[in-house]
């Protein structure tokens, strides 16, 4: 019995440099005006420092987001904090098709993270960062795409329950 168990974070150091570089433009007006802006009433306050806290905001998001991925015996579950609760999970008789790809995020879903894609036929994708990723084929239609950073591993672990894809006996 094979099991497979990764957990991604957005660790990628462009994204909190343009987020550093977002609080600094939007704080040095405040810091310029500041004379002016303690003077005005709390929602005038409130209004100036809005940006900041919409900065802070996102970045305190993407230090919880969090891609868990599990694969075993029964299925897959994947979890994507803080939009998952408790882990999705996809039996091994709901998959038609199962294999490891490379993926373009910015042309086929947008982007990377909780993605729908613009065509329909690419269906969700589940992704921190990277090109590859997990492309699930649901009997329903449904197509899912969980990215991994951990290729050869994801693809031993699926290659030894290729026999229960679509398997009844799930």
């Amino acid at each position: 019995m094979k099991i497979f168990i990764e957990e991604q974070k957005f660790t990628q150091s462009w994204l909190f440099i343009g987020l550093a570089f977002g609080l600094i433009v939007v704080t040095m007006p405040i810091i310029k005006d500041w004379a002016h802006i303690s003077q005005g009433s709390f929602g005038e306050m409130l209004n100036d420092f809005g940006g900041i806290l919409i900065i802070l905001l996102v970045f305190t998001l993407f230090i919880f987001f969090k891609l868990k991925t599990r694969i075993d015996e029964k299925g897959v579950y994947y979890q994507y904090l803080p939009f998952h609760f408790s882990y999705r999970f996809l039996p091994w008789n709901s998959i038609s098709k199962c294999y490891v790809r490379n993926y373009d995020a910015i042309f086929e879903y947008g982007g990377w993270g909780l993605k729908f894609s613009f065509r329909k036929s690419k269906g969700k994708s589940f992704t921190v960062k990277g090109d590859v990723g997990l492309q699930l084929e649901l009997m329903d239609g449904k197509k899912i795409l969980i990215g991994t950073q951990k290729k050869e591993e994801i693809q031993r672990t699926i290659e030894s329950y290729q026999d229960k894809i679509g398997s009844m006996e799930s």
